[in-house]
């Protein structure tokens, strides 16, 4: 499941753990699912090649129990790699090798456990859906991705489209049967915009290796041939010029260390292979669009500044002004003659891309930047251009050109341009960051048959495959997703989940690529490379929410469509309204410059107020604002998925918590033991575990853990035998244990079992709620013979959390399934007023809803499978990061460090975001409303002061990068102080 990453990467192990095996010469056994020696080496290849998938709707489970129970028939095939069951939806979700099973022995495998199962999706068939991401080069403002936007969604088979300015990508998710992604890159490239693939959404990898050798055709074809021979390799494309070969290929059956032996194997080893140097797409896109902007404003000025200095300075400076004046024919000057000169290569070459994006834009019916930089500079161009001209033949027309307009206009822009796409490169620090989590180098060991180790080898990381056994010494970074199967250490994950302190692991932990191993040596087996990493899968979901628009940014798309055409006729009405006034004498002659005539004072107002009008900071307003807001979130642990979720959290005013996990740690402990019969504790707690050992309950696990402390010489013991085992849901469970009826449960069980509750007991009971804990009755042979005492911790910061939400104006609610008697305490304890308690994961989600019909917008924050209705009801579902991947799947928001203060924190940021995004708006409307109506020369009556165009344009150049700084400002965010001191205090514990 696509959340799965989240849940590995914020797993706990208690620092209690013991050591593991610390032999000098480790052994690893391999696993396998079936004996040694029971499939054949070309079975267990085909194996590995031919994964499948299949979803199963599965009727008549009803507790978590039911859930284990088919989840533990279905693993015990041969051929399947995963099950995963979900009560809740009464969905299983299956990976298999299609080459042993097949999907109707699964579903006869479920039903003969008891339950009725259903073929909903398998995906043995071709895929109906695939996303593939796109990056876009052209692109100028908000009007040009709704065009493209619009443009990609006409495509047939086309389901959604995103296009997203701030990076510069277009997200589609499409029907691979209808189109194909070339398809989608010829509609963009018909749009007028270059498209580059940057993702296919197919399961599978690309590395581009350069060949060193002697090339010939036939050696091409026999290295071409040798790696399409290699399973999983799906395509081998060849670019001889740069001796590059681009290789797709499936990670579950090869890899590039399989790739690069092949290559170097073929013709006797003629040929070595290396990584090609090419560094990695948006980045290199990003910095050759800078170097373009950068080398077309430095051409620009090379050309503007004697334009500039013969029309502005050198009138000023005796003998210079002579010079400039000297006629050449007729009434045309030197001066003139040396504007016309140099304007002509910027308004023509340099500013070759400001006409193909208005053809492009105008093709397409639409209108954008480019347009009203266009219409801008080409009437000042030409205007210049019939002047001079006629002055040229005309000996007594003197001449006025604004040559200087056009040329300072292009380059204000292009200035502008260059430094927005500088700044905007910023917002996306926080996936860089991520991605040089990844260390350079790794320590291969080599392994004999019987999985000794006899070597190691230092390599580039990028050449780790799956199931490699890695070395990570003390202070160096974990190279690959894996798990521990030698050695123990404590791993620093803070980079990857926010965590500050160090979490110990040991054989059979989960170690997650990009974190560092702090003091002792770890073998690791890799299970997840390259694009499957948690860290990758992290950087992608990062990805989505900032091509995810938030519904606050549909406003600067409706005013985008109407922006450049009503720019446009205010512009020409301006300039009309200044000639028509000029000519019937609207205003005195006085006021016309003595450089100027009626027509050119009035195109001076016409040009000014197009060049100013700025669509591309409306359109930067929102996405750069949420680029920067979820990538500080992701830095400080908190995975915010887009903006609408952003939106929607800083409005938040009631939050719905969970209990278990989410106040409480989630890791309940049995605190207390009373027998009520003569027993030996021991033979008590083995004949409990034996029974609870089947259930999936938290409560359970706790009692059956507790039970492991009277068999410390064991690591994993062997319980009694338990027969008719039947569990009981929201009560208990029962069981005959060594002849022995076992029932173990709550008061309401033993009530309707119709066992006698001595009054001891009940004095128990009512200490252990008003303890805030639960109490589990032990019934043998009908007869009560045990109370245990169960407390789940609140978490240390709990009570102060609901403190300051309460200062924030956020009213707090907690919902549980436990008992009215220890949730009401907890409540107490924590200082929530309103509490719901023995609630089924349906009434939570009722809850929500009414409190929404209530006028309120609701926040669910819980980590458990019952959770997930409630958080897909609220308008923000809060994940704790170390809950179930079903919850984290629902959720909007992903608290990576399962601390409950950062909910406070993903309030707050979202907050500071949005004042953020009316900053930015506030900036780009009031460019544009107070700057038009003076560029249009509203002042000019009064003061005799007028915007020429030139500084018009830079202006506008000014608003855009403005809007980008602003947002960059997000980048200094800090949580509030208050969470810190509670870390200070040392309440912020685990």
């Amino acid at each position: 499941m696509a959340a799965r990453f989240l849940s590995l990467a914020c797993m706990r192990c208690e620092s209690s753990r013991g050591g593991g095996d610390l032999s000098p010469r480790p052994h690893y056994p391999s696993m396998p699912k079936y004996p040694k020696g029971a499939l054949s080496s070309e079975e267990e290849k085909n194996m590995e090649g031919s994964e499948s998938t299949a979803l199963f709707s599965v009727v008549g489970m009803t507790c978590s129990a039911c859930a284990g129970s088919v989840e533990k028939a279905v693993k015990r095939m041969p051929g399947i790699k995963e099950a995963v069951v979900d009560v809740l939806n009464n969905r299983a979700h299956v990976m298999f090798y299609p080459s042993f099973v097949n999907t109707e022995t699964i579903r006869e495998t479920i039903e003969d456990v008891g339950f009725q199962a259903t073929l909903v999706e398998d995906d043995t068939n071709e895929k109906s859906t695939n996303v593939c991401r796109i990056q876009i080069k052209g692109m100028t403002c908000t009007s040009c991705s709704t065009t493209l936007e619009s443009a990609l969604q006409a495509v047939p088979g086309v389901q959604k489209a995103q296009v997203a300015l701030a990076t510069e990508e277009a997200e589609i998710r499409y029907d691979p049967k209808v189109v194909s992604y070339d398809k989608l890159l010829e509609a963009v490239e018909d749009s007028g915009f270059e498209a580059i693939l940057t993702s296919t959404g197919e399961n599978t990898s690309k590395i581009q290796l350069k060949i060193e050798g002697k090339w010939n055709s036939h050696s091409m074809r026999m290295i071409e041939s040798s790696l399409q021979a290699l399973p999983g390799v799906q395509e081998v494309a060849i670019d001889p010029e740069l001796y590059k070969f681009s290789i797709s290929y499936r990670t579950d059956s090869t890899g590039p260390r399989d790739l690069i032996k092949v290559i170097e194997a073929t013709e006797s080893g003629r040929f070595k292979a290396m990584f090609f140097p090419e560094a990695g797409g948006r980045e290199s896109h990003r910095k050759e669009e800078i170097k373009q902007y950068y080398r077309s404003f430095l051409w620009s000025t090379v050309f503007t500044i004697p334009i500039f200095l013969t029309s502005m300075v050198f009138m000023y400076i005796p003998g210079l002004k002579q010079a400039m004046d000297t006629k050449v024919v007729n009434m045309l000057t030197v001066g003139e003659l040396i504007r016309w000169t140099l304007a002509t290569p910027v308004q023509f070459v340099i500013g070759r891309r400001f006409y193909i994006g208005s053809y492009n834009a105008l093709r397409h019916g639409s209108a954008n930047m480019d347009v009203l930089i266009m219409l801008g500079t080409n009437a000042a161009y030409f205007y210049s251009v019939y002047s001079v001209t006629r002055a040229a033949t005309s000996p007594y027309f003197k001449s006025t050109d604004f040559f200087e307009t056009s040329a300072m206009l292009i380059s204000f822009i292009l200035l502008g341009k260059y430094l927005e796409v500088l700044a905007k490169g910023k917002t996306s620090e926080a996936i860089a960051k991520l991605m040089e989590l990844c260390p350079e180098a790794a320590i291969l060991l080599i392994l004999d048959k019987e999985g000794n180790v006899i070597g190691e080898e230092e390599m580039d990381s990028r050449l780790i495959q799956k199931n490699d056994v890695i070395k990570i010494i003390p202070g160096a970074k974990v190279a690959s997703d894996g798990y521990v199967i030698w050695g123990q250490s404590h791993v620093n994950e803070s980079m990857i989940t926010g965590e500050a302190r160090p979490v110990a692991k040991r054989k059979g932990d989960t170690v997650i690529g990009g974190t560092v191993n702090e003091n002792g040596v770890l073998h690791i087996k890799a299970t997840r490379v390259g694009s499957e990493s948690a860290l990758s899968q992290i950087v992608r979901l990062v990805e989505s929410a900032q091509m995810a628009k938030a519904p606050v940014q549909k406003f600067a798309d409706r005013i985008s469509k109407y922006f450049v055409p009503l720019v446009i006729i205010l512009s020409f009405s301006t300039c009309l309204a200044w000639f028509l006034a000029g000519t019937f004498h609207g205003y005195p002659r006085s006021w016309i410059p003595a450089s100027m005539d009626i027509f050119e004072l009035a195109l001076q107002f016409g040009i000014s107020v197009m060049v100013i009008a700025c669509p591309c900071a409306l359109g930067l307003a929102t996405p750069t604002a949420v680029m920067v807001g979820t990538g500080v979130g992701a830095s400080q642990g908190v995975l915010i998925k887009g903006g609408q979720a952003l939106e929607s959290a800083h409005k938040v005013n009631c939050i719905v918590f969970d209990k278990t996990g989410t106040l409480t740690t989630g890791k309940p402990v049995v605190v207390n033991t009373r027998l009520l019969k003569n027993m030996v504790l021991r033979e008590f707690y083995e004949v409990v575990a034996a029974a609870e050992v089947n259930s999936e309950h938290p409560l359970a696990k706790a009692i059956v853990e507790y039970a492991k402390k009277f068999r410390e010489d064991e690591e994993n013991p062997a319980w009694p035998e338990a027969k008719d085992f039947k569990s009981i849901t929201g009560h208990g469970v029962k069981a005959i244990v060594r002849n022995m009826e076992l029932i173990v449960g709550n008061k309401s069980l033993m009530l309707e079992e119709n066992i006698i509750i001595p009054v001891d007991a009940e004095e128990m009971l009512a200490e252990t709620e008003g303890l805030a804990q639960t109490g589990v009755l032990v019934a043998v042979d009908r007869e009560l013979v045990g109370v245990l005492a169960i407390s789940d911790p609140l978490k240390p910061s709990a009570g102060e959390v609901i403190s300051i939400l309460k200062s924030m104006k956020v009213r707090s609610i907690m919902v549980t399934g436990d008992n009215w008697g220890t949730a009401n305490s907890i409540a107490k304890e924590v200082g929530i007023d309103t509490v719901i308690a023995e609630a089924k994961p349906e009434h939570k989600a009722e809850k929500v809803k009414e409190l929404q019909a209530a006028g309120y917008v609701v926040a669910m924050v819980g980590d458990g499978i019952n959770d997930s209705p409630a958080l897909v009801a609220a308008d923000v579902g809060m994940a704790i990061g170390a809950g179930t991947d079903i919850a984290i799947e629902a959720a909007d928001i992903v608290l990576m460090k399962s601390y409950l203060e950062d909910v406070i924190t993903a309030i707050d940021l979202s907050r500071k975001t949005f004042s953020r995004i009316r900053l930015n708006y506030i900036w780009a409307l009031g460019y544009n409303l107070i700057g038009i109506p003076i560029a249009a020369g509203v002042l000019f009556p009064s003061t005799r002061f007028r915007l020429p165009p030139w500084i018009a344009g830079a202006a506008m150049a000014a608003s855009s990068v403005s809007v980008v700084c602003c947002s960059l400002l997000l980048k200094n965010y800090r949580r509030p102080k208050i969470l810190d001191n509670l870390e200070i205090r040392g309440i912020v514990v685990e």
